[in-house]
């Protein structure tokens, strides 16, 4: 896999899907975003994206989840 096809969660548009390669954010932030499901193999669809960008609404795992652009920006994908 090559470092162009690797982008961050805050990138994707609304009706993208994409697969999550690694989760980079750190801290309690991290460990929340584990526990909510966000790993790496996991399939996710952009649902919404609020009109100023943030926040981000995906769904994976039959669940939708709401993300802030910051939170976004240390999940990378690749778009499926």
């Amino acid at each position: 896999m090559s470092e162009a096809e690797v982008i961050s969660l805050s990138e994707l548009q609304v009706g993208d899907r994409a697969e999550i390669v690694s989760v980079e954010a750190a801290g309690p932030i991290r460990k929340r975003l584990l526990e909510m499901g966000v790993r790496k193999g996991v399939t996710l669809e952009v649902e919404r994206v609020a009109p100023l960008g943030d926040p981000v609404e995906v769904k994976l795992m039959g669940y939708h989840l709401s993300l802030r652009r910051a939170e976004g920006s240390g999940i990378k994908v690749k778009r499926l």
